[in-house]
């Protein structure tokens, strides 16, 4: 979509709502609430944590950010910090496959422990992804396909959900399979802030636009200083507020580690009260 003229206040009313992005979130949440119905205790603050991350999806990709997320590299890198850094943790916090694990069929359940799943959602799987996705995404030739191509993009979308899915899950380690130590998930986490700070960095350093081309994509009229200012803005976006939501997901994080130290010294205290040491 080429938009034409300034982006203005007025604009933020605008919506697209597109079918097949509609019908994927919809069609997830019946599974979903289908796996709650059939789960005998399942809790509801879960339920909770999906709604808000669909309600998070819909607003980055069917909002005015879908409207303008061709056309503005702003409004573009808002969309995708919000995927993966604010609806992907809200969907690790739902254990969408402790779900499937409880609910679905003996054959889902022998899946769900099988090798390939095991490697999928190692901590070490996840890290590297993310790692590698976030670049990938912005400073190669991905970039400029994903900008060219409108179904690229929505599988884009779709990545930055999964890969974030996946960090956020080992990062909470509320799910069953392989953990990390909780004192060990903020390192994991805070290993991760450069990604960001360098991709954001490199973009906000670029003297040219990023691709021959780039100007066709933004809003008609837009000057080629006016376009990559509004490149610029995009990096600086991806820097501080990546960083920024980092560091929000590790107050959760440090809270669980308090806890479980407490737990544990509690346990230690109690084995040696009865050792009488």
């Amino acid at each position: 979509m080429h938009m034409t003229g300034v982006f203005t206040w007025h604009d933020w009313n605008h919506w697209h709502v597109a079918f097949l992005p509609s019908a994927l979130l919809l069609a997830a949440s019946l599974f979903y609430l289908l796996g709650v119905r059939s789960s005998v205790a399942w809790p509801r603050s879960c339920t909770v944590w999906w709604s808000l991350g669909v309600v998070v999806t819909f607003l980055a990709t069917q909002s005015v950010l879908g409207v303008y997320d061709m056309s503005y590299f702003s409004a573009h890198m808002i969309q995708h910090l919000l995927l993966i850094m604010v609806a992907a943790p809200l969907f690790a916090l739902a254990r969408p496959l402790d779900l499937l694990y409880e609910a679905g069929p003996p054959s889902l359940r022998r899946w769900l422990d099988g090798s390939l799943m095991k490697v999928i959602t190692h901590p070490l799987v996840a890290f590297v992804a993310y790692f590698v996705f976030i670049p990938l995404a912005h400073l190669t030739g991905l970039f400029t396909a994903m900008m060219h191509h409108e179904w690229l993009h929505h599988l884009e979308q779709i990545g930055f959900l999964l890969v974030g899915y996946l960090f956020f899950r080992a990062a909470f380690g509320r799910e069953r399979g392989r953990t990390l130590h909780p004192g060990l998930r903020v390192v994991f986490v805070m290993a991760a802030v450069p990604v960001d700070t360098f991709t954001g960095l490199a973009i906000l350093m670029s003297v040219q636009l990023p691709f021959a081309g780039y100007l066709d994509t933004t809003p008609m009229g837009t000057s080629t200083t006016q376009a990559l200012a509004i490149f610029h803005l995009g990096g600086a976006i991806m820097w501080i507020g990546g960083d920024a939501l980092m560091l929000l997901a590790c107050i959760p994080i440090v809270v669980q580690w308090v806890r479980w130290e407490t737990v544990q010294t509690k346990v230690s205290d109690a084995e040696l009260d009865r050792l009488g040491l």
